[in-house]
């Protein structure tokens, strides 16, 4: 049977289980369009592409399935780069469909062309440019395998107009036959059995668990391994949730605005133990004296992490979830001791706490969603101060409820990715925690919570600055505010005039009740805290400083 480009893309993303789309037509995608109208898949229009990326993003981030996104040639392509680029920073499974100008057209300067896998050539795991309508199911099928298997990552198929109008005999492709890509998913039995002695002879182990954790469905593993060992468990800001955030183990955030106690025990352990992580900048600080007194474990499924930036004493490529159960299984329970008792101390020594001085604070605001919410809330953010108090304030106790921009530091991608995550997840309780520099990147996608119905919270922590580079400039710069100070809309009107609902809180009595009628809703709310000005992240690092050199 004959089938057009554009329908064996529908047949292709119905056979992967995909059900909902982000996008915005274009004339190049209009067969694609076209086809869709009649399909049973979502489509969800955004107002931008950036925002169908960052969407596409968070629904992703949420469900552990891939997210899918859709754009027009040219500046529609381009506009994806961003949310790709994102995607890819923090390893999220991620397919995008752009239009192409025909192939006859390609290389020509042709009307909205862009030369899109050229752009994203180091911001995808893999792109493709399809000429021929024949090899379209294959790519796709492809596509979604590479996306989601080994490392998760971005994957952009670009297609060109008459390849979607095209028509051709529809054949099967069969499974995927990718010669040159086999993701280790077994650990090697000879370091497992290394890592094994290392952790019985081990007496002050660390664990370090990041987004790797989350991404491999491992959280219950790696809680029966910290268990067993008696390790306590710092995270990086992508971990958050993979381990519970109230159990007597957790270390919280570590890093540049990690806790004093999570940053203590890194610098005073003699077993590190890195799980699904790469070893930021902002969580190691000065290299040189990064874990110094330790031998460094690394469990990672992409081998090209092991060694990248830090020494690893023992590798161990695999998936998180299967070296964490092998490990289980070679491992005795270990006893509490002054390891133990020295971590606790530590604990009740630097608490993450705040003063409080009569102005509503953010680290006020956080705890009060937590305790509305009953820490069942999905959490997403965009990027600054806010994101750092959300880290410390809410309270993650299980994966996928943590929805952050780690690796790229996108401001815009909060309110976005919490459309993707109320379409994954449309039971639940979605809230953004954002900025009021940071919301005004992506504000327009309120039009589109309102369009659909997906009733997503967001609460502005509104201080009048792009409020992380005024505290860099207050600490660095003589507090020389250069150009960040902001005059910002009135975003209760705002809100108002997408149909969404607004209100503004400046005091602290008035938190619960605003976040009491927020819940009660069925509509989006944007509700506009106007807190402390100058209200900085504490603890935190100075750039190239060693863990142990924290302000606050």
């Amino acid at each position: 049977m004959k089938k057009s480009g554009a329908q064996i893309l529908v047949d292709s993303l119905r056979e992967q289980g995909v059900d909902t789309i982000f996008g915005y037509p274009g004339g190049a995608v209009l067969p694609i369009y076209d086809a869709l109208y009649d399909a049973d898949i979502r489509h969800i229009l955004t107002r931008h592409e950036q925002g169908a990326a960052h969407a596409a993003d968070g629904y992703a981030r949420a469900s552990g399935r891939p997210g899918v996104c859709l754009a027009t040639s040219g500046p529609g392509a381009t506009n994806l780069v961003t949310g790709i680029a994102n995607a890819y920073m923090d390893s999220i499974p991620l397919v995008a469909f752009t239009g192409q100008v025909v192939t006859s057209q390609l290389g020509k300067d042709s009307f909205q062309e862009a030369d899109i896998t050229g752009i994203t050539l180091p911001i995808t795991k893999h792109n493709y440019l399809v000429k021929d309508v024949r090899d379209l199911a294959r790519v796709i099928r492809e596509a979604f395998y590479i996306a989601t298997t080994g490392r998760p990552g971005p994957v952009l198929v670009d297609i060109p107009k008459d390849v979607s109008s095209d028509q051709t005999e529809y054949e099967d492709p069969g499974p995927v036959n990718l010669p040159g890509y086999h993701p280790v998913l077994e650990p090697s039995a000879e370091q497992l059995n290394r890592a094994a002695e290392a952790i019985a002879r081990a007496e002050r182990p660390v664990i370090y668990a990041g987004g790797g954790v989350v991404y491999s469905g491992a959280h219950r593993e790696l809680r029966r391994f910290a268990e067993l060992i008696l390790a306590p468990v710092a995270t990086t800001l992508m971990g958050l949730g993979g381990f519970p955030g109230d159990h007597p183990l957790s270390l919280g955030m570590l890093g540049m605005h990690g806790s004093k106690y999570a940053n203590f025990a890194v610098c005073e352990c003699d077993l590190l133990i890195a799980v699904g992580v790469r070893f930021d900048d902002r969580v190691t600080g000065k290299l040189e004296s990064f874990a110094s007194q330790a031998r460094i474990m690394h469990i990672d499924i992409d081998p090209a992490e092991i060694g990248k930036n830090v020494r690893v004493d023992i590798p161990l490529v695999g998936d998180v979830k299967r070296v964490l159960s092998a490990l289980i299984e070679r491992l005795e329970a270990k006893l509490p001791g002054a390891w133990q008792e020295k971590i606790q101390t530590w604990k009740k020594e630097y608490p993450i706490t705040y003063e409080e001085n009569g102005h509503l604070k953010p680290q006020q605001v956080i705890r009060e969603i937590y305790r509305v919410t009953k820490g069942q809330a999905r959490i997403t953010t965009e990027v600054g101060q806010h994101q750092m108090w959300a880290a410390h304030y809410y309270t993650y106790t299980r994966p996928r409820t943590f929805i952050s921009s780690g690796g790229l530091g996108t401001m815009g991608f909060g309110l976005p990715a919490a459309i993707g995550v109320q379409v994954a997840c449309p039971g639940e309780i979605v809230f953004d925690i954002a900025g009021d520099g940071s919301i005004q990147m992506n504000i327009q996608e309120l039009a589109t919570a309102v369009n659909y119905d997906l009733p997503v919270k967001v609460a502005i922590m509104d201080n009048g600055y792009l409020g992380m580079v005024r505290q860099w400039q207050e600490l660095f710069y003589n507090r020389r505010y250069s150009y960040t100070e902001l005059v910002n809309p009135d975003f209760v009107k705002l809100a108002e005039a997408y149909g969404a609902v607004g209100m503004r809180v400046e005091k602290a009595a008035d938190v619960r009740p605003a976040l009491e009628q927020a819940l009660a809703t069925s509509k989006p709310v944007l509700i506009d805290f106007v807190i402390e000005r100058e209200e900085n992240v504490l603890p935190f690092v100075p750039p190239g400083e060693s863990l142990d050199r924290m302000l606050g």
